[in-house]
């Protein structure tokens, strides 16, 4: 195997236009506990970012901070150049700029499939009925559940919940989608249905943050993998330097108790 270079961006860092979400300097406390130190991040347009590493880490957290569900303390948080909202209008449409994927998939019971993917079109986007209609069927078409339109959640597999709560999420036309391991509540089998149409938005240019234990899908659709221990980001690189190569030892102690089970 050719050696990777390790020259990321090697034309720099990206022109301002093109970073979309930007970490500076971020630090986030739980009573006590540091669970984000001193977070610099960038994700760029078009960029699929993974973020991996032990529980407790901070990694769900730094996922939650980018659309405001958790405060930070100190730092700040830009969205295409704007600082996120504190509260009210601001931070709906905000929200609806950021999609966000969770472990449970957060649907309404008692609407339909059709109707939760709907929802914040009609509420937030203010879109007509009749529109929104189409497009939550074009959408659930395009997560291969589109027979499932007229169902309510509890009808359907964990699989195919969270392929609707994708569709719901990407009905908003984000810019940025977050996953907060989104597979981690699935059964095994059911797994790959929901990679599956991640990978295919990574292919279609949708930039992501992905916080997930699955290291094949890191491989494979990730123009970085982002290392996170104890509350830092200890390593960042791309995914064949990362898995092959990792610079920390912490990174490689990480590797060797999940790659060799």
């Amino acid at each position: 195997m050719s050696e990777v270079s390790v020259t990321k961006n090697a034309g720099g860092p990206a022109p301002a236009a093109d970073r979309l979400v930007v970490l500076d300097n971020v630090n986030k406390h739980f009573g006590a506990l540091h669970v984000l130190q001193d977070i610099d991040l960038t994700i760029n347009r078009g960029e699929v970012v993974v973020v991996i590493g032990p529980s407790g880490s901070g990694k769900s957290t730094l996922c939650r901070t980018i659309n405001r569900l958790e405060t930070i303390d100190s730092g700040s948080i830009t969205i295409d150049g704007k600082p996120l909202p504190q509260e009210g209008r601001e931070l709906a449409r905000l929200r609806a700029d950021v999609g966000m994927v969770f472990q449970s998939f957060n649907l309404f019971a008692h609407k339909t499939v059709l109707e939760n993917v709907m929802l914040g079109q009609t509420k937030v986007r203010r879109t007509d009925k009749a529109a929104a209609a189409n497009k939550a069927r074009a959408l659930l078409d395009r997560v291969g559940v589109g027979t499932q339109a007229d169902k309510y959640p509890a009808q359907l597999s964990g699989g195919q919940q969270q392929r609707v709560a994708i569709a719901r999420a990407l009905a908003m036309d984000p810019k940025v989608m977050l996953f907060d391991e989104p597979t981690s509540a699935l059964d095994p089998e059911m797994i790959n249905e929901v990679l599956d149409v991640m990978q295919q938005l990574a292919r279609d240019g949708m930039t992501m943050i992905v916080v997930t234990h699955e290291m094949g899908f890191a491989r494979s659709a990730a123009n970085r993998v982002v290392f996170m221990a104890d509350g830092r980001i200890v390593e960042e690189a791309e995914p064949n330097q990362f898995f092959n190569n990792p610079r920390s030892e912490r990174a490689r102690d990480f590797l060797s108790k999940i790659l060799h089970h």
